[in-house]
């Protein structure tokens, strides 16, 4: 199937497309993000007192249970420092299900519900640490592949994908998210990433964020390096640096 050539190394970021019975991956990722600036309430850039700093090494997994269902993790362990505050430890911890509503040789269509438990860390990117306690999520996913739209601009694969979602947060306020993602493989072993992920919570913080990656395939093996940066928003840090990430499949 066109899709599944198109799509299959990058399962954990297109949503959409669940992974096969008896197949998963785990993505270690490490990111580094400081900021010296911020959007105001009125979304307004402003100096921050001192330098922001926030370091994660982060785990994502996921296998298939059955051609329908796959099951998540996520977690993370947090370091770092601000005007206010110098912090290490554990951060959320997701569980979560996705649903494969409906799918063809181009398009499909998800569910995902998610329960996560509130760590030490930032639970939110504009909360303090350890703010927080449980959250519900509920996430719909819409992806299609590009065929031979791509292959005319030399690309072997490319799709596109768009996420919504509603999270419902115990301590913190309740969040609307929105999340695109579009992808390109380029020849054999390469491909290329680029992502928005947008959100607002309920009578406060907004964001938007931009990150573009790399990826390199090594037999059943990835290596990502990308840079993230925060380029809109409301009472938000303007966060920016590397994004790094080993990728195997299983």
């Amino acid at each position: 199937m066109l899709a599944l050539g198109a799509l299959a190394p990058v399962q954990a970021l297109a949503g959409a497309w669940v992974q096969p019975k008896g197949k998963g991956q785990a993505i270690v990722k490490y990111e580094r993000l400081s900021a010296d600036g911020g959007f105001d309430a009125s979304g307004q850039e402003r100096d921050l007192p001192a330098e922001r700093r926030d370091a994660a090494l982060g785990l994502f997994a996921e296998y298939g249970a059955s051609d329908r269902l796959t099951l998540q993790l996520k977690a993370d362990w947090q370091d770092g420092e601000d005007a206010f505050v110098d912090y290490n430890g554990r951060g959320p911890i997701e569980i979560g299900a996705t649903w494969q509503v409906w799918r063809d040789d181009r398009n499909a269509v998800s569910l995902y519900g998610g329960y996560t438990w509130a760590g030490e860390g930032r639970n939110a990117g504009y909360a303090q640490p350890g703010v927080g306690e449980h959250d519900w999520e509920a996430r719909v996913s819409v992806g299609r592949s590009l065929g031979e739209m791509g292959a005319r601009w030399g690309m072997d694969g490319s799709f596109v994908e768009l996420q919504a979602a509603r999270r419902l947060r115990d301590g913190l306020p309740d969040e609307t998210r929105i999340d695109a993602t579009a992808g390109a493989r380029i020849g054999r072993d390469w491909m290329v990433l680029g992502q928005a992920f947008g959100g607002a919570a309920d009578g406060g913080s907004r964001w938007l964020s931009l990150e573009t990656s790399v990826v390199r395939d090594f037999g059943g093996w990835s290596v990502q390096a990308g840079w993230r940066q925060t380029v809109a928003g409301r009472e938000a840090a303007i966060a920016r640096g590397p994004v790094l990430a080993v990728w195997r499949r299983f």
